[in-house]
């Protein structure tokens, strides 16, 4: 689980939400005699495991599943759980109800499809495939990355839930700490982009209280600051 995001191995097929499958032990793409294999069988050899274990140890595999994304898809990808996924508009979609329709396999290699109202989605409370959902619906952008979350997404599976607004704070902390000014000032970006709607969904829709409404103001002068010293994103219009 410490894999944050898919390596890209072997080609992918073609095709509607066409999936790549491949075998994986401990993690690392099974190819040949790979230095990580190597490394990791003549280390079980010093710790003293038997053949016996070795081979018991080389089964347990896990399978993940690749989506191609195609011109219709919103977001394809995963994380180093299995959990793997497209995002499509669902037919019903309106400008009103903006609603996608996910589909793919968890993190234990079950097929599952969801379909989710972006109006309806909380940061404070969503799951990874909502909030990529929402990621792509915003058109966040990834900074030349693959995501615009911070990395602890990568150890969720498709059910668990986590408050997105404290795990960027957690994040642009750390990076601040270890003086990676440009990083701090990205997850600056981020956070604000996510806190803009839920923002304006609070003021739309008085049910939703965005428990960091009234802190907007203040992300929004520490993001423009960081974006001043580090050039990062610095031609982004704030709103």
């Amino acid at each position: 689980m410490s894999i944050y995001g898919f390596g890209i191995h072997g080609g992918f097929q073609a095709g509607n939400g066409t999936k790549n499958v491949w075998r994986n032990v401990s993690g690392n793409h099974v190819q040949g005699n790979s230095r990580a294999a190597g490394q990791e069988n003549g280390a079980a050899r010093r710790a003293g495991n038997s053949f016996a274990d070795l081979a018991g140890s080389a089964l347990d595999v896990r399978t993940y599943t690749v989506y191609m994304k195609t011109d219709d898809m919103l977001y394809s990808g995963g994380n180093g759980t299995g959990l793997s996924f497209y995002i499509k508009y669902a037919d019903s979609s309106t400008e009103d109800d903006p609603t996608v329709v996910a589909k793919g396999v968890d993190e234990h290699g079950n097929d599952f499809e969801q379909t989710i109202h972006i109006n309806k989605i909380n940061p404070e409370c969503a799951t990874l495939v909502e909030m990529r959902a929402l990621e792509a619906y915003l058109g966040v952008d990834k900074n030349g990355g693959l995501s615009s979350l911070p990395p602890e997404t990568g150890k969720m599976g498709l059910h668990d839930r986590a408050d997105f607004m404290e795990l960027f704070q957690k994040q642009i902390h750390d990076m601040r700490v270890l003086k990676q000014g440009n990083a701090a000032a990205y997850y600056q970006y981020s956070m604000l982009e996510y806190a803009d709607f839920m923002n304006k969904k609070s003021d739309s829709d008085s049910s939703f209280t965005f428990a960091g409404a009234q802190a907007l103001e203040e992300v929004k002068r520490a993001w423009m600051e960081a974006a001043a010293k580090t050039g990062v994103l610095t031609q982004r219009r704030i709103k």
